[in-house]
Formats: C-alpha cells, structure tokens, sequence
C-alpha cells in the first residue's frame, strides 16, 4: 500500500468505536470509562498524507510520522508541541502515554511535559517547550539537573492558575503537587505513564520501560484536592538545551470516566447520535471508495511496488538480535527478582538469629537468678556455661599484651629497616660520586711501601757518600759504580710505582660492574 493510499487508523477506531456502542462497564462497584478518539492517536499510519494527525495540530519542531510524534529532536535548542483541536466534554478521565526519551549524552535535557489546560500553549514557549503561566495541570519529565541537587531524571506535577512562573532554578521543587525519581531515559522499552484524575484526585502510574509488560506499572504519587477546569486542552511538549534527547511519543490514548453505574443512551433513543452515526458512516464508505480507486490507480501506474506490499508484514516479526536482546532483558529481569527474593529470605534469617539470641540471654538472666537464689537457700549454686557468655578479664589482658608485643616488634623492624635504608642509601650515594676516569688513592699498604723504598733510597745515598774516597781508590773494572747503583735503583722504584698505578686502575674498572 503506498503512503499516499495509507487509512489513518485514527478514522477507522473513531468508526468501529461510534457504530459498536463499545463502553467499558464494569461491575455496580467499578467506575466506567469510555475510549476518547478525538483525543487519541496511535501508529500504525499516525499521520495522514499530508502530515497531520487528526484531531490534533502540531509546531514547532515537531515532526509527525506513521509511527510516532518526535516532539524534539536530538539537537540544540529545539522545542515542539502537539495539542488536540478542541475542549475536554468531560470531567474526569484517565491519559496513558507511551514515550520514549533517549540520546548519546551520559545525561539529557530539557525533557518532556503534559498538559491539561484552558487554552493551548504556544509551540516555543519557555517552560518545556510550552508557554507559562498555564491554567490547568503540567506533568513534568524532568531529564536535567538545574539546581544541582542530584536528583534528576524526575517526576512531577504542577498546578498552575494562571498567576505563577514557573521555577527553573530549582526546578519546581517549590510549586509542585507532588513527585518522584525516576529514571526514563535510554531504556530497553518504551516508557509509559498513567495519569488519572477522578473525584478531584491526581494519581500518576509510571512503568520504567525495563521490561515489556504493558501492566508493569508502578504509582508516583497521589494528590487529593486538585481541582482542575472543567475543560481543557490536551497536549504534550518537549525542549533540548544544551544537551538534547529524542523525545519520541508512540501513542496517546484518552479515556473519559464516569461514576459507577453510568449508563450512555443508545443510538436509537438519540436522534443527534444516530446522524452523525450515519454521517461517518458514509464518509467511512466514501472514504474507502477512494481509496480503493487510488490504490488500484497506483498499482497500474506502479506494478513493482506490489512485492514491496506483499513483504509489508515483515517487519511485524522480530529478527534474530531482537530475540536474543529480549532474551537478555528478561533473563536480566528474573536475576532482579531473584535477588529481591534472596533479601527477603536474608531479612527473614536476621530477624529469626535476633530472636533466637534474645531468647537464649533470657534463658541465661534466668539461670543467673535461680543459681543466686540457690546459693542464698544453701543449696547448690547453678553454674551457667559460660561458653558463649564472652570474653573474661584475663582473656582481654592477653589479647591487649600480645597486641603491645606486637607493636614493639613491628617498631623494631621499622628501626631496623630505617638502618638498612640509610646504609643502602649511602652505599649507593657514593658509588654514584665515585670517579670513572681518574687514577684511584694509593691505600695505606701501598702508602708504607713508597716510604720505606724512599728510606732505602737515602740510606744509600748516606753510605755511598762516606764510602767515595773508598771506592776510588779501588778500580775494579767489573764492579758497578755508585752512578749505576742510584740509576738502576731509581728504575725499579719507577717500575714499581707504574705497576701499583696498573693494578689499581685495573680494580677500580672491575669495580664498576658492581
């Protein structure tokens, strides 16, 4: 079927629903609702052709779409409304909206608000993309944190008679009826809310979107002594700041409320009933005539659109990652059920360990009574077991001497790594200062070597200097002379010293790889 041949459901429930009579009638002690159209829409096909909805107007940046009615986009500073085209004809009535709020940011903003009002916000206006100063009834769905106190994504109702503005500093937590915390953003499932008003009572229903049970609702709150205008306006709004969210809304359904017992006349006792029965019915038949004819039009003009009518079903049936992701939230759902049952079997086990432990120092007071009397009687005194009485004297002063034992050994331990510490430290300081290119100190063996070859030296010199006439007067060809003594002396003092330079540089190198 193509989009131009599309039947808004809208028409054909408001039909169905005026030529069946359907009224939800209880038992004698039930209230009675009946279903609204006018102030209705839900997918399939939500808008028409030409992108209205029926029975209500949008602005703004509101987009209406088969599916849904994003109210706000994703993206900055954007705000849009829907409101129904006429007045409320009852007094009492029940709403239940299924929206869907959800964005890529760790936290949102503005959020998403529901009005019931005399007369119709405008489509930018500064309280949730609707105008202030409101007569009437806002449901806020409050997604960002304005005054800092943590405490948002919240739920609150707010009265307004026309006179008040609305607090954005502290987010209405001045002027409201009534709230809750809650968290409606990037859920599994569409999120739902309830909003019932009967008997000048607000009661709000909220369903988290963590499962797929429609009836797993959950009260806000409840406020009595709200008292609303007799007629008003429906519509839904949304604004982005700075921070945005897609504010997606599914379906709006309205359910007018009675007392128990109402009874609607039928369509044969209403003369004004039964013409505009008649009425819609004919434009029910003429609207299909019509669309017969242009969806017959449409095939000849577009014969290779009928494959893609006859696969319009499929996307009815979930896929395979959708299965396995439903899977996943309903195992996840059955562990938080577990888990609540594991806490109450665990609360049940306390309280039955707390008893039982009073009971038993009872039994004990009572032992310690009868023993005492018995000893004063002069008969046998009663020895209580004293097993699980607790601790004695003497067990606290072994403890508290074995815990200074304790400590003393640790301050010992301590010293002792302080000690190592300093040392280690030092050792490492001076190998760090140590020279890697200069010729090391001669050490104290080395140091008593060098005086006494140089008192050898001079000792030499000493005898050689008496011992000169002496020696000249002997000419002995073979023997060495004094010059060749002192000459040959010098040489191996010389030798000496070198080798002691060698050998130390070679023990400073070696030391280096340590």
């Amino acid at each position: 079927m193509s989009p131009q041949s599309r039947l808004p459901l809208s028409v054909v429930s408001a039909v169905f629903v005026l030529l069946s009579g359907h009224v939800d009638v209880g038992s004698c002690d039930q209230i009675v609702s009946r279903f609204e159209y006018k102030y209705s829409f839900k997918p399939p096909y939500l808008a028409q052709k030409d992108g209205s909805v029926p029975f209500w107007e949008y602005g703004g940046n509101a987009i209406a779409s088969a599916d849904n009615v994003r109210i706000a986009p994703s993206l900055k500073s954007q705000k849009g409304a829907i409101w129904t085209k006429s007045q409320t004809k009852f007094d009492w009535w029940t709403v239940e909206i299924n929206f869907r709020v959800s964005g890529r940011g760790r936290i949102g903003a503005d959020g998403l608000a529901f009005w019931y009002t005399t007369s119709k916000g405008d489509y930018n206006g500064p309280v949730f993309g609707s105008s202030d100063k409101w007569v009437g009834l806002g449901v806020f769905f409050d997604s960002f944190d304005n005054d800092g106190k943590h405490n948002n994504p919240y739920i609150m109702g707010v009265v307004n008679d026309g006179t008040q503005v609305f607090d954005h500093a502290n987010d209405g937590s001045t002027q409201q009826l009534s709230g809750c915390l809650r968290d409606f953003r990037n859920k599994p499932y569409a999120t739902r809310a309830k909003i019932e008003y009967y008997m000048n009572t607000l009661t709000i229903f909220f369903h988290s979107g963590n499962t797929n049970n429609e009836k797993d609702f959950e009260i806000c709150f409840r406020s009595e002594n709200v008292f609303l205008p007799k007629n008003g306006y429906f519509g839904v709004s949304a604004a982005t700041g700075g921070l945005a969210d897609d504010h997606d809304v599914h379906h709006f359904l309205t359910y007018s409320v009675y007392p128990p017992g109402t009874t609607f006349k039928s369509a044969s006792t209403s003369q004004q009933t039964s013409d505009e029965e008649n009425k819609l019915t004919r434009e029910y038949a003429d609207y299909q005539r019509k669309l017969d004819q242009e969806k017959e039009d449409y095939h000849k003009q577009h014969p290779e659109t009928k494959t893609r009518e006859d696969n319009e079903f499929e996307d009815w049936y979930e896929t395979d990652s959708q299965r396995e992701l439903n899977q996943i939230f309903s195992g996840q759902s059955q562990i938080a059920d577990s888990v609540k049952v594991l806490s109450q079997k665990l609360d049940e086990v306390v309280g039955r360990q707390e008893r039982t432990l009073s009971l038993l120092s009872t039994v004990q007071s009572t032992m310690a009574v009868v023993g005492s009397l018995g000893g004063v009687q002069g008969q046998p005194n009663v020895q209580i077991p004293q097993g699980n009485a607790g601790m004695g004297r003497q067990d606290v002063d072994v403890l508290i001497n074995n815990q200074n034992g304790i400590i003393n050994s640790v301050r010992e331990v301590r010293n002792l790594m302080a000690e190592v510490y300093s040392k280690t430290e030092n050792i490492i300081k001076n190998q760090a200062h140590q020279p890697t290119a200069q010729v090391q100190p001669l050490g104290y063996d080395q140091a008593s070597i060098m005086h006494e070859i140089r008192d050898s030296l001079n000792t030499i010199k000493r005898e050689s200097a008496q011992k000169a006439g002496y020696s000249q007067q002997l000419s002995c060809p073979t023997c060495a002379t004094n010059t060749i003594v002192l000459v040959a002396a010098v040489s191996q003092t010389l030798l000496f010293i070198v080798y002691t330079i060698y050998k130390n540089s070679k023990e400073s190198q070696a030391k280096k790889f340590y």
